[in-house]
Order: C-alpha cells, then sequence, then structure tokens
C-alpha cells in the first residue's frame, strides 16, 4: 500500500495549528504574570533609615540627613542611591540583615 502523499497547503495547515496553539499558551503565561506582577508587594520587616523605622517597607524613602544609616531588617533587598527620590546610580545594595553607612546617599529604594 502507498502512504498519500501530503500535500504543502496541508502542511502548512497543520503547522499553523501547532504554531497557534504554542503562541496561545504563551499569551496565556504572559497574561498571567503580568496579573500578578500587578499586585502590591512590600517588604516584609523593619527598615531603619537614620533611627527612622518602617514597617514593610516598599519604593523610595528619602535620606534627611548625613552621614546616613541604613539597617535592612527585612526580607529584600535595599538599593542605597547617591541621588534624590531614588535617581542616581546605586551607591550600594543592603542585603536582608545587613546594616550600611555612608555619607553621599541620598534616598533608599526597597526592592
Amino acid at each position: 500500500m502507498r502512504r498519500p502523499r501530503t500535500t504543502t497547503a496541508r502542511r502548512a495547515k497543520e503547522g499553523a495549528g501547532r504554531t497557534a496553539g504554542v503562541l496561545g499558551a504563551l499569551a496565556a503565561a504572559a497574561a498571567l504574570t503580568l496579573s500578578l506582577s500587578g499586585s502590591a508587594y512590600a517588604a516584609e520587616g523593619l527598615l531603619v533609615v537614620n533611627g527612622q523605622a518602617y514597617e514593610n517597607p516598599s519604593g523610595c524613602y528619602a535620606v534627611d540627613w548625613f552621614p546616613t544609616t541604613v539597617a535592612n531588617h527585612t526580607d529584600a533587598i535595599a538599593e542605597v542611591h547617591s541621588g534624590p527620590n531614588c535617581t542616581g546610580p546605586v551607591e550600594w545594595l543592603v542585603y536582608p540583615g545587613e546594616t550600611y553607612g555612608t555619607e553621599t546617599a541620598q534616598s533608599v529604594f526597597v526592592l
């Protein structure tokens, strides 16, 4: 018995169906990721900047005097920025459990 020949059009149609299935799965994964990333997140614990404690911090915190001490008692990394409003280069990363002292930082961002 001879096997029927597959036409180019039929192969293209089958390939398009597989591609659509893969693209559909990717679109669903992207939608799920975007919906989860839009939810609010705050670090758990305390961030202490110059003696001022912030419970479950999230976002940017201004440095109000120099020298500055940042004690990170959270479960997230804190970025110490050389500019105001968490702009400028990141001067240091303060990991959970660490304390950092600086004379040049102007803001701290909790990831």
